[in-house]
């Protein structure tokens, strides 16, 4: 994609936001027709949990960085896509929990447990893990990725999503609560509970698309800067935004969790979150990528509202 073909983030959103949708309606649909029966209950909250909404940033990073590697858009990349914006899902179900942030409100709805009951949205949240597994290793496939590459496709998702990425990022967050963490603390937890999922994104892209291995790490230090970002620009908003304006009560002052405000304040962490979108840039271009859409989506990444 050249710079004058790029038609701008809000068109670009809009242009990917349907083909992700689509995925997501195909894998739900997938899970209701399977031949081991989910009960119907838990069926209706894993809807309520994935078809809610969002920013869909993951598969958005997926299908950017997979076009960017010079593959071509189809049905199957999305359906790729789609298996990291579940595991997203399934962790935001949990997330929201009363054993863990106890939210009301998510994406402007209520919560899935709200609605559902913890019971039915715990076994909902576990579901959509092999699923994600499962659903990422039949659209690699189907994008004519052989063996040995779809079983590193699923690996590289279930590794960013388990004890070593997300969810043991989000332990060490309910282990946080009340301590004041220092900067290298601070990092190490969102490096794997935000991080992790957000680089795969990028992982997963290069190597469905069969990448070499400079722009493969070039895709990964991307990530992980914009992961970073992502986290920092969250707590910026969280201590500055409406729940209006975000779908979400801010939560982070009522857990006494550590941010990136409380250590730096506002204008530091601000820069500290610029900082990596202009690590994640260079290392684009270091690397010869050419790709307006991702340069764009790292710099949404910080100047974005909710």
């Amino acid at each position: 994609m050249t710079n004058s073909a790029f038609p701008g983030l809000d068109a670009y959103l809009d242009s990917e936001s349907g083909p992700v949708e689509r995925a997501l309606e195909r894998a739900i649909v997938t899970l209701e027709q399977c031949e081991a029966p989910i009960e119907p209950e838990v069926l209706s909250a894993i809807r309520h949990g994935v078809m809610s909404g969002g920013k869909r940033l993951r598969p958005i990073l997926f299908a950017s960085a997979y076009q960017a590697c010079g593959a071509e858009a189809k049905e199957a990349s999305y359906d790729l896509a789609a298996s990291l914006e579940m595991i997203h899902a399934y962790s935001l179900m949990h997330d929201d929990l009363p054993c863990m942030d106890d939210a009301a409100l998510r994406r402007g709805r209520a919560t899935t447990h709200r609605v559902h009951g913890e019971d039915v949205t715990i076994r909902a949240g576990a579901a959509l893990i092999p699923a994600a597994a499962l659903q990422a290793l039949d659209a690699s496939g189907r994008l004519g990725c052989e063996q040995a590459r779809c079983l590193t496709i699923v690996r590289t998702l279930m590794a960013a999503a388990g004890a070593g990425g997300m969810v043991g990022g989000q332990w060490v967050d309910l282990l946080g609560e009340g301590l004041a963490l220092g900067t290298e603390d601070l990092d190490a937890l969102h490096r794997m509970k935000t991080g992790a999922l957000l680089t795969a994104s990028l992982e997963m892209a290069a190597l469905a698309a069969d990448a070499d291995s400079d722009t493969r790490d070039a895709l990964r230090t991307y990530g992980q800067a914009i992961g970073l970002a992502f986290q920092i620009a969250d707590d910026v908003l969280d201590a500055t935004a409406s729940a209006e304006t975000l779908g979400k009560n801010p939560s982070d002052a009522v857990l006494d969790k550590s941010t990136y405000v409380a250590l730096y304040g506002l204008e530091e962490a601000l820069r500290r979150a610029r900082y990596q979108v202009d690590i994640a840039v260079s290392a684009l271009k270091a690397a010869g990528i050419e790709s307006p859409a991702l340069v764009a989506l790292g710099r949404h990444v910080v100047e974005r509202r909710k």
